[in-house]
């Protein structure tokens, strides 16, 4: 079935992670666009001053705080969104977290709870979301990564998570879209290393404090694919000149892929000591910026 997506402007958003990060910059853009917002995350007073900013600029948003491990909890965001709004006619599932370490010395709690999060909530988020946009003919978009199909070392768990969203976002994909016909569209974006506090709030096993591998990009770029998404659907969208090469090599040549890869490896620290290496795995983090730190330059 095609579906006609409507246009930012007429749209009731619900957006996950939108305290910081991607999430936050697509949350922004969207209120700039005329949306109306519901925006979710753990981070309640940097939840706040988001959504205060976006009404502060003509925008319409409101703030649930919730944690995406909690179906009963993100049930919430959908009942407000209706509630406030009427309807949900995109859901983005965005919230994410990381763990640097190596496989065979990361803590099964901290394991599962990465996977609560960046898996489950995508599962959650999508369910609770699924019969309001088949109701309004909407748009489901799962912040996925490059990482849903190629690897990156020290940060093992966090591509199984992605992998994970990837092959649950595909198989609903096709139940919905072909054996349903469903009214709506399920998009997985997967971009390259994104400039965000994600790596700041991971939890580090290191001996230093963590970055993201270079080259990365804006997470404008992101939001601005998420929006394309909410408009005119797709598939499976990377973002980045590096993500569409490493998904590449990940498929077509697995083997000089891993070698790649496993550069990347000695790109994830600084010459510094872990700054808060507990991260925000358990506990909101409040940093409320989209972009990471400007002065950390990988050793």
């Amino acid at each position: 079935m095609s579906v006609k997506l409507k246009p930012i402007a007429r749209q009731v958003i619900v957006i996950t992670g939108a305290s910081s990060g991607i999430g936050l910059s697509t949350a922004r853009k969207a209120g700039r666009r005329g949306a109306k917002l519901v925006l979710v995350a753990r981070s309640a007073q940097a939840l706040a001053d988001a959504a205060r900013d976006i009404n502060a600029e003509g925008g319409e948003a409101i703030a649930v705080v919730a944690d995406v491990a909690e179906r009963e909890e993100l049930q919430l965001a959908a009942d407000e969104a209706i509630a406030r709004f009427g309807r949900i006619d995109t859901w983005v599932n965005d919230a994410g977290q990381t763990i640097y370490g190596r496989l065979d010395q990361v803590d099964d709690a901290d394991n599962r709870r990465l996977f609560d999060i960046n898996f489950w909530g995508v599962v959650n988020g999508s369910l609770i979301a699924l019969p309001h946009l088949r109701a309004s003919g909407g748009a489901l978009i799962n912040v996925g990564s490059e990482l849903s199909d190629a690897v990156v070392p020290l940060q093992g768990m966090y591509a199984a998570s992605k992998h994970a969203v990837k092959g649950f976002t595909d198989t609903l994909r096709v139940e919905l879209e072909q054996l349903d016909n469903a009214p709506m569209s399920i998009t997985l974006i997967q971009p390259t290393a994104v400039d965000t506090p994600l790596a700041e709030h991971a939890r580090n096993y290191m001996p230093r404090e963590t970055v993201l591998p270079s080259p990365r990009i804006d997470p404008e770029d992101v939001a601005d694919a998420s929006l394309e998404a909410a408009t005119a659907g797709g598939r499976d969208v990377t973002v980045g000149a590096m993500a569409k090469m490493n998904v590449a090599m990940a498929k077509m040549m697995p083997g000089l892929g891993d070698k790649l890869s496993a550069r990347r490896g000695g790109q994830q620290q600084v010459d510094e000591l872990p700054h808060h290496p507990e991260g925000t795995l358990y506990a909101p983090g409040e940093s409320g910026r989209v972009h990471g730190d400007p002065g950390k330059v990988a050793a």
